[in-house]
């Protein structure tokens, strides 16, 4: 790793321990900056912007979500999309469900870190689509891309819907009724 990487990792690293404690809002960038053990001004090269550094938090934290969803399908081997889709829901809703960061972000009204998930959330929804759309692309070669790009969308957006606003209902039920979304938005005949 390069050193401008280990930088940006570490200052990413304070911003999350800040982050998660609960009060975004009330961190400042000198703080981020001495937790990763910087000065202030590498903090500002880096990033320019307390809400700069927010959105790359927010888009490293979406990397590792879908890495760790491509890995949870590598896993599951599934054996169609249908099975897919419920396996990397299943995976994602579960992760979410425990992640300091995204439980700070839920509680924190005034920390601003939930907006990267809603309000400002296209790179977020762009990532995750487009993981998406790679996936089933290479796998499922004979499903349409106008297919795949639907289920794409409607499925990456309920999903970050259920992360935003979780459910009462277990996340396997939720992973099953999006297999059953999905089925219709592939238009695939049932077994």
């Amino acid at each position: 790793m390069t050193e401008r990487g280990s930088t940006r990792d570490a200052l990413l690293d304070a911003a999350y321990d800040a982050a998660v404690t609960g009060d975004w809002a009330g961190t400042r960038m000198l703080d981020v900056a001495r937790a990763a053990g910087v000065s202030r001004q590498t903090l500002y090269n880096e990033f320019g912007s307390k809400d700069a550094l927010a959105a790359a938090l927010a888009m490293r934290e979406a990397a590792r979500f879908i890495e760790d969803t491509e890995h949870a399908l590598d896993d599951a081997h599934p054996d169609g999309p249908i099975q897919a889709i419920a396996a990397a829901a299943l995976s994602t809703l579960q992760r979410a469900a425990d992640h300091p960061l995204l439980k700070a972000a839920l509680v924190d009204d005034n920390g601003g870190l939930l907006s990267y998930l809603t309000t400002r959330g296209e790179p977020v929804v762009s990532a995750a689509r487009a993981s998406f759309e790679t996936y089933y692309a290479t796998h499922w070669p004979e499903l349409s891309a106008e297919s795949i790009a639907l289920a794409a969308e409607a499925i990456t957006r309920l999903t970050l819907s259920y992360i935003v606003l979780p459910a009462a209902v277990p996340a396997e039920t939720i992973a099953s009724q999006f297999a059953e979304l999905a089925r219709k938005l592939l238009r695939e005949e049932r077994p």
